[in-house]
């Protein structure tokens, strides 16, 4: 294998200025001006060493799969970096017909009350350290991990799926519709 085949197994990632990198066998923890998370990278094929101010990653081995693994192992760290400087916010909105739909946040639950006028209210979990606001006709996620605030932002949208009858005409829901670098109040 040439050195050009080689050096396309590795990449690296900068640290940027005010986020701390530590790595415990396969545990990154990252520490920034927002807060600090915690990301398991043993489930991902990819060495990992910390240098001074960059994140050197090698691939295991040496096929189109491996190399697709270290893009993902090098985005997920980029992310995570980046969402601990800036943070993140999902804008999502409450629509409607008939039942007016009421969203609520209790501990790290929350709670989606009167959809389609059903008595109990369905329940969905928010996933790491992500902060659900409802202001009235919207509900806003911000957090510092990118992958935590989508994930709570799909299992709000799940939980209001419309079941056994058509989704055009009934588009009561909660749906996102602004994403963006940045922490919103």
């Amino acid at each position: 294998m040439s050195t050009s085949q080689i050096e396309k197994f590795q990449d690296e990632v900068a640290i940027p200025e005010g986020v701390t990198i530590t790595l415990n066998n396969h545990m990154l923890g990252f520490v920034g001006p927002l807060g600090k998370t915690f990301k398991n990278f043993r489930a991902i094929p990819v060495n990992i060493e910390i240098t001074n101010d960059k994140v050197l990653l090698k691939a295991i081995g040496t096929k189109k799969r491996d190399y697709a693994i270290l893009h993902t192992a090098r985005s997920i760290i980029r992310n995570i970096c980046e969402g601990l400087v800036t943070g993140y916010t999902i804008k999502m909105k409450v629509v409607y017909a008939h039942f007016p739909i009421t969203v609520k946040v209790e501990g790290k639950k929350i709670l989606i009350e009167n959809f389609q006028g059903e008595r109990s209210a369905r329940v969905t979990h928010i996933v790491g350290n992500t902060k659900v606001v409802p202001k009235g006709e919207d509900v806003i996620l911000t957090g510092e991990v990118w992958t935590d605030i989508t994930q709570t932002a799909a299992n709000i949208e799940l939980k209001t799926k419309v079941k056994n009858k058509d989704h055009r005409v009934f588009l009561d829901g909660v749906y996102s519709f602004e994403k963006k670098k940045g922490i919103e109040k």
